[in-house]
């Protein structure tokens, strides 16, 4: 239970942060609502909730290892829904290659911190920082909110 509050904690954080700056910029901030039925539909097949200029929520469903990604301005805080997976994070990517502007696709990491995720657990991985589903037995769901920099 105590996961559950840690994971909608961090998401309200982020949340009120973006607030914030709409406000501080002479904006109002709007509400965005995103019912169930689009939720779920993220989960189970991936896909953006929310797109603005400064953060991106998306619902993710992995049934299987990954490449290592970076992000040079993106921060993503993950938090888990359903399943399991081991994530390595940190370290340096081998074979990394750029997919699109300001990302980086690799084949694995040397070194890095290796993590068992589960449901309820929270991890937030800074711009720059590789990470990789090494592992994903046998699915995993999860929402990110990717927090931008300009």
């Amino acid at each position: 239970m105590q996961s559950k509050h840690v994971g909608f904690l961090m998401l309200l954080g982020l949340g009120l942060a973006a607030g914030s700056w709409l406000i501080a910029a002479g904006e109002s901030p709007a509400v965005t609502y995103i019912g169930h039925d689009k939720v779920a539909e993220s989960l189970a097949k991936g896909g953006n909730l929310v797109t603005a200029t400064d953060l991106i929520v998306l619902g993710a469903h992995r049934a299987g290892a990954g490449q290592v990604e970076v992000h040079e301005k993106e921060t993503d805080v993950m938090y888990v829904v359903e399943g399991a997976a081991t994530i390595v994070t940190g370290g340096t990517m081998i074979g990394g290659k750029a997919s699109g502007p300001g990302q980086l696709r690799g084949n694995e990491i040397q070194g890095g911190a290796t993590r068992h995720l589960t449901k309820g657990d929270v991890v937030v991985i800074p711009a720059g920082i590789p990470h990789w589903f090494k592992e994903v037995s046998p699915a995993i769901s999860y929402y990110v909110v990717k927090v931008l920099k300009p």
